[in-house]
């Protein structure tokens, strides 16, 4: 499980430490690929095989799920960690996410996975998902 946010500054060649408590989970490697909002989301080997099983798996129709496969996997990036525990960001996820070189950067947990987003976009992605959470909450009691 994956929870809690850490600050790193992305460094000159593109490179993001993963926090050291995480490392472990990576250590046969990690999947990064664009996230639905702006940033970019991380998956361990054995998660990433159980998402991608629920696309291969599903009741939409061929023609949107080799669609969805394409937007998927076509964009996804299998990495490792170096010596020093750091990921480098492909430049198509940086773009998408609005990560720039030598800006902070969020390392979020999301339970399973994990997201990278540019400091500014997690700061308002944050503030909107707290406020929506608790709703969500009392939408759930009541059922």
């Amino acid at each position: 499980m994956f929870f809690g946010e850490y600050e790193y500054k992305l460094e000159l060649k593109g490179r993001l430490p993963i926090p050291p408590k995480f490392k472990r989970e990576f250590k046969d490697g990690m999947v990064l690929l664009p996230g639905v909002e702006p940033c970019i989301t991380v998956y361990t080997p054995p998660e990433w095989k159980k998402v991608s099983a629920e696309f291969t798996t599903g009741t939409i129709n061929r023609s949107k799920m080799r669609k969805l496969n394409r937007a998927l996997f076509a964009s996804a990036f299998y990495l490792s960690l170096d010596g020093q525990g750091r990921v480098a960001l492909p430049v198509p996820l940086r773009e998408h996410a609005g990560i720039e070189i030598e800006e902070e950067v969020v390392v979020a947990g999301a339970n399973t996975y994990l997201e990278l987003w540019n400091k500014d976009k997690w700061e308002q992605e944050k503030s909107d998902s707290q406020e929506q959470a608790w709703q969500i909450i009392e939408s759930l009691e009541r059922q």
